[in-house]
């Protein structure tokens, strides 16, 4: 058995040696072109011995980045949503995949079409002691949804705004009851809801938003006690806590007395502090590395459907890709059951359009675009770009046909293999790594001709999501918040608009698939695919399960 796991080991090391060479050291921009070659690691046999340190009962997380703030009301960011959300809770909250369960609210009633009541549980207390009532909850939610309410370091609108843009106000009932009154009916209100976490007035209100980023409060099974964002984030169990939600068991204080969230970003990294002992659990594990570490005795891989899609979007009013016969045909150029095979070992779906295959609403009878590059090869003829000295390179307006994909370094891989399939294909395509606060201006501007990114979809329905991507950009709002490729079609933005407030569900679901059946034909971006989420941990852990939205929620999991 030594022997067995000594050779998994010189396995697993050479493929972090690989990992590691194949990773920049932190670029804003690379230009230069990337072409996909085979490399080849020799590495010394070293004999490693893993145990994990002796009587150690602080459960800890290495994650695949920083979470970007630690108030409930200011990020945008599922690494945050992860760490807020052992901290604190919400009036409902969601299990590992999409089922929405009351959580602070002991009951929910829909009054009228577009009023909301819940009833909270009483006696549930603070990290510092005090009882949360009707006014923390009419609090938090005037942070989200008022006006520069959050004053550090300046004040500005929440970005959870976007979340639940319907609401238009509210209301305390009594000490224990809160009404809130949207703008209209809206089907995913309860869905939408998980994504907002209580938090504490006269605390904030003493300290001020300033103070409370320094040392969170919350409801939440653990208690905040130190830490730093680009580094670890510390946390004591709450003894006090109330419980949790009811349906999820089991109910009551956290099982282990500690936990560090430990910002890991290299995957290489995270795999190595995995199998040193000196991490409990990892976000992302590199899928190259699945399979070899699924025969470690004590490492355990576990898997849930992803809610993260990927596509390549492309800028509809910039030519060429302003005519769909050219985006239709890049659609057909990717093979997207390679990518599948050779990235993510299988363990990932492809994308037959706009939204994830797992979401409530999505088209079942939409097809993936096939990988039939004879297809694309009529569609390019007939928008102007040939082969016309028959050297293999594709021409349009009588020069080489080149464009640059841009990304992140998230998506290096997916990115430089599918810039290698345009090549193969005669496309001048290069690649280009960014650091997203720069690129993102570039693209709302509409500067850049091609973008490969994904974008969440952890709500299972449409909303928080069409309207974000597919709908046109309108300012200072949250249509078209994440629409990166300028696409804007009337008939698609009245059809997302009227999917938010249909109460029918046969009608919500007519509505998003013509939509849908709009979108795949126009083809504002090349629909790739959706992986699933992957992570790992120790054998040590018991009773964790990776969640579909990506968070890793502690409050149940114990260490033997």
């Amino acid at each position: 058995m030594q022997t067995k796991r000594t050779f998994l080991l010189l396995v697993v090391l050479g493929l972090l040696l690989a990992l590691a060479a194949c990773v920049p050291a932190a670029p804003q921009v690379v230009k230069e072109t990337v072409v996909v070659k085979e490399t080849v690691i020799v590495s010394e046999q070293v004999e490693v011995t893993v145990e994990p340190p002796a009587g150690r009962d602080t459960l800890i997380v290495g994650l695949a980045g920083p979470p970007d703030s630690l108030d409930p009301a200011d990020h945008r960011d599922r690494t945050a949503e992860t760490v807020i959300r052992n901290m604190f809770d919400g009036l409902v909250t969601r299990d590992t995949r999409s089922g929405v369960h009351l959580e602070l609210a002991e009951s929910a009633e829909l009054i009228d079409p577009t009023t909301w009541e819940f009833k909270l549980h009483q006696g549930v207390k603070f990290h510092d002691g005090s009882e949360m009532t009707a006014d923390d909850v009419v609090f938090t939610f005037n942070r989200i949804i008022q006006e520069n309410q959050i004053d550090y370091p300046e004040a500005h609108t929440s970005p959870r705004k976007g979340l639940i843009a319907p609401l238009q106000s509210v209301e305390k009932v009594d000490d224990y009851t809160v009404r809130f009154v949207l703008s209209a009916p809206w089907p995913p209100a309860k869905q939408l809801f998980v994504h907002q976490q209580i938090v504490p007035q006269a605390y904030i209100e003493a300290v001020g938003t300033e103070g409370f980023v320094a040392k969170p409060v919350g409801a939440g099974a653990f208690m905040f006690v130190e830490g730093q964002l680009d580094d670890q984030i510390v946390m004591d169990r709450f003894d006090d806590y109330w419980g949790g939600a009811p349906d999820i068991e089991p109910v009551g204080p956290a099982c282990v007395p500690r936990v560090i969230f430990r910002v890991i970003p290299e995957a290489s990294t995270r795999v190595a502090a995995l199998l040193a002992g000196e991490v409990d659990i990892i976000q992302a594990v590199p899928p190259e590395l699945v399979d070899t570490l699924e025969q470690m005795s004590d490492i355990v891989i576990k898997t849930a459907p992803g809610t993260q899609p990927k596509w390549m979007e492309l800028n509809v009013n910039q030519p060429p890709f302003d005519n769909k016969l050219v985006r239709q045909a890049l659609n057909h150029l990717v093979d997207k059951d390679l990518l599948i095979e050779a990235l993510y070992g299988n363990r990932a779906v492809l994308l037959a359009g706009p939204l994830s295959p797992f979401n409530n609403f999505a088209d079942p009878s939409l097809e993936p675009y096939a990988f039939d590059p004879a297809k694309a090869v009529e569609l390019l003829a007939e928008a102007g770009i040939t082969d016309s000295d028959g050297d293999g390179k594709l021409e349009w307006n009588g020069a080489p046909w080149a464009f640059v994909l841009d990304t992140v370094s998230e998506h290096r891989a997916l990115s430089e293999a599918v810039v290698a399939q345009f090549q193969e294909a005669g496309i001048d395509a290069n690649l280009r790594l960014w650091e997203g606060s720069v690129i993102k201006p570039l693209l709302m501007a509409g500067e850049r001709s091609a973008y490969l990114d994904d974008w969440g979809d952890s709500a299972f329905d449409p909303v928080g999501h069409m309207e974000a991507k597919w709908h046109g950009v309108v300012a200072d709002s949250p249509y078209g918040r994440g629409n990166r490729s300028g696409y804007n079609n009337e008939r698609v933005n009245e059809l997302i608009k009227a999917g938010e407030t249909e109460t029918d569900e046969a009608a919500r679901h007519d509505l998003y698939n013509e939509a849908q059946a709009l979108i795949y034909d126009e083809a504002p971006a090349v629909f790739l695919l959706l992986p699933e989420e992957v992570e790992a941990s120790s054998a040590r852990v018991q009773n964790w399960e990776p969640a579909s939205d990506s968070r890793i929620n502690l409050h149940d999991v114990c260490l033997q």
